[in-house]
């Protein structure tokens, strides 16, 4: 892959949905005519309300749900599903005890993706598990507890050890801090920082804490009704927001921050 190559690209995706019973189905279009590009260490940040798109989005980004119309590219070829099968696509969800099973010990549950990749030596899977523990700042002796036994930031780090255990070149973070403490996001958002910068994957950064995003992503997407209204820089969006829907975000954040003072 050219460097200049961008890990990820849409062009012109569209996702329509059928809803109603039987016979008198109608089309919803959850995404309309989207394009993006997010390159190679990136973090495209994006925003909107509920039921604007973004986790459809997301999910095409993945190769979850296939577009519509449009098409997606990964590493500058057509999306093949075996690059997620291969663990170059991961994401981290808002809640981590959806990525860790409460039944097993944590350091079975972060090594999981490896066995699915095809690494059967337990000793190997058992040093990839301890180096990505020491990653996220965690001891390596928690790999034997279970997720109910750990705090909540600690949860959260396994869950991206999880995620980051195969090397993806992709990740979506979901709603990844929302229902952490602020003191604990703040770390989870370095953390965050720290690991791509370390290891270059390309990430979209999805949440309803603008503050948040604006601190870990290089450029915002706007999102309304299943289209971009705003692609921007992340210092024009917070500065100088073109969209009138961007600039009534904008003034939530404001607003919040005057409350806050």
């Amino acid at each position: 892959m050219n460097e200049q190559t961008p890990t990820l690209e849409m062009r012109n995706v569209g996702v329509t949905y059928r809803k109603g019973l039987l016979g008198r189905q109608v089309a919803v279009a959850a995404v309309t005519h989207v394009d993006l590009t997010i390159a190679r260490g990136e973090t495209l940040g994006l925003v909107g309300e509920s039921g604007s798109g973004k986790t459809t989005l997301a999910r095409v980004a993945l190769g979850l749900i296939a577009p519509s119309h449009g098409s997606l590219l990964f590493e500058g070829q057509p999306f093949d599903p075996r690059v997620r099968r291969q663990g170059a696509l991961s994401v981290v969800f808002q809640h981590p005890e959806w990525a860790l099973n409460p039944r097993l010990k944590c350091g079975t549950s972060i090594a999981e993706p490896l066995l699915v990749q095809g690494l059967r030596d337990r000793e190997g899977r058992r040093r990839r598990v301890q180096a990505m523990l020491a990653e996220v700042g965690l001891d390596d002796a928690l790999a034997d507890r279970f997720p109910g036994e750990l705090s909540g930031g600690q949860r959260q780090r396994m869950a991206i050890a999880r995620a980051l255990i195969t090397q993806p070149r992709f990740v979506v973070f979901d709603e990844a801090v929302s229902a952490l403490d602020v003191s604990v996001q703040s770390q989870i958002l370095n953390l965050i920082r720290r690991l791509q910068a370390q290891h270059g994957f390309a990430a979209m950064f999805i949440s309803h804490d603008l503050a948040a995003t604006r601190y870990v992503s290089r450029r915002i997407a706007v999102m309304r009704s299943g289209a971009f209204v705003e692609v921007a820089t992340a210092r024009k969006f917070y500065d100088r927001p073109d969209h009138p829907y961007s600039q009534a975000l904008h003034a939530t954040i404001a607003g919040e921050a005057g409350c806050a003072a």
